[in-house]
């Protein structure tokens, strides 16, 4: 059977601060806002599978191609955050290339998130944004040296 024609949308990425998370994510990594959206709450309720009222607003942000939705149940009732482990089947992390990685983790600190004690292996640290979201920084050779590209 052959694969299904398909075109990638977006990562969904839920937030407890729309704002926060959107300026955490342009600033720190160049993303760019290109729309926001409320969403009616019975299509809503019934595709997530989230019980009513859903309250879901989305914000948009695009950078080289890649679409990031953050999106924020604004309501009460949502479950904690939690840690999640990387051998957990399911999404782990984000990965950027980055000119300096101490320079990127700082920022990072004063955009809210943070380093990941310990996981500063040289040539690659975890920061968490604002929300706790996992985020592997690496330096830009690292980029060039699987694609040949800078």
């Amino acid at each position: 059977m052959g694969s299904t024609s398909a075109v990638f949308n977006h990562f969904g990425h839920c937030v407890t601060d729309l704002d926060r998370a959107a300026d955490f994510y342009c600033t720190m990594f160049g993303f760019t806002e290109t729309r926001r959206i409320t969403v009616p709450d019975d299509p809503t309720a019934q595709l997530l599978q989230v019980e009513r009222p859903v309250n879901l607003h989305a914000a948009y942000l695009e950078k080289d191609g890649t679409v990031l939705e953050l999106i924020v149940f604004d309501r009460d009732g949502n479950p904690p955050a939690r840690r999640r482990p990387f051998n957990e089947p399911g999404l782990t992390h984000m990965s950027f290339c980055v000119e300096d990685l101490a320079g990127a983790a700082r920022q990072a600190v004063a955009l809210g998130g943070s380093l990941v004690e310990g996981t500063d292996v040289g040539l690659a640290m975890m920061i968490v944004d604002p929300d706790g979201q996992p985020i592997e920084l690496l330096p830009m050779s690292y980029r060039a040296s699987i694609t040949g590209q800078g």
